[in-house]
């Protein structure tokens, strides 16, 4: 599972030219599904990201996570984030999920976000979404778990 994680002031997804999905303040996460994931890797990246110092105290650390900002979680699928770019002019994407796996892992994950009380919207999965962002910092981090 890969989770590209950006500080964001504010994010949305449109899809059919209608915004399904928006946040202030908070975090964008794009997650990558592997085959071999499951609620190991579910639990692992939820607790990097929720607890993750990406946001910055009083005098300009990166001290606090997004809990204590207040800020949400803005989670959009996008499998290309799995794909093998070693070879060739095309990426592979053999270690990719199923689009039924993907799912279900990806549904699974954005459940153990709100169960660790953090207010999330999403993208929609398998569709063709537009994401909008602006990245606060920028900052952005890639956990592969």
């Amino acid at each position: 599972m890969i989770g590209l994680v950006q500080r964001v002031s504010e994010a949305s997804v449109t899809v059919d030219n209608k915004i399904i999905s928006e946040i202030g303040h908070g975090l964008l996460v794009l997650l990558g599904v592997e085959k071999h994931d499951n609620s190991e890797q579910i639990e692992k990246l939820t607790r990097k990201i929720s607890q993750y110092r990406l946001f910055s105290d009083d005098e300009g650390k990166m001290n606090l996570n997004v809990q204590q900002v207040n800020g949400a979680i803005l989670v959009v699928s996008q499998f290309t984030l799995v794909a093998d770019t070693q070879k060739g002019n095309r990426p592979g994407f053999s270690k990719g999920a199923s689009p039924v796996q993907g799912k279900l892992i990806y549904e699974q994950f954005i459940t153990a976000l709100k169960e660790k009380g953090l207010p999330v919207q999403t993208g929609q999965f398998g569709a063709d979404m537009k994401v909008a962002l602006v990245n606060d910092g920028p900052v952005t981090f890639q956990f592969h778990v």
